[in-house]
């Protein structure tokens, strides 16, 4: 099942920005890498670090506890002190909107 929700309007969500998502299961991260944009989990799997507030690196997010760097584009865990991967969220532009599942969960790494 499905649960779509908004996120920003496209307009008003420039490359290189970020917008989060609370729910009562997960935050979640959306992140423009010029205009594609990737969800993932806002909580680095090393230890209880918001990820949106790391440094990004391309389509890299670099977490700003320990340096650990995960891939947007996957969640793949790409160096220590993080070993598991996060999880991802689809993402879509519906009407002007950007939207994310927050039921379905992705993680192609």
């Amino acid at each position: 099942m499905s649960d779509w929700i908004d996120v920003a309007a496209i307009e008003d969500f420039p490359s290189g920005t970020y917008r989060t998502v609370e729910t009562d299961d997960v935050s979640i991260a959306i992140f423009n890498i010029n205009g594609r944009y990737y969800a993932i989990e806002n909580k680095c799997t090393h230890e209880d670090a918001t990820l949106s507030d790391g440094k990004l690196d391309h389509d890299e997010i670099i977490c700003p506890l320990h340096g650990a760097r995960f891939s947007l584009l996957t969640g793949e865990a790409l160096s220590a002190p993080a070993y598991e991967n996060l999880r991802t969220f689809p993402v879509r532009i519906n009407n002007g909107w950007l939207e994310v599942d927050t039921e379905a969960q992705w993680n192609t790494a």
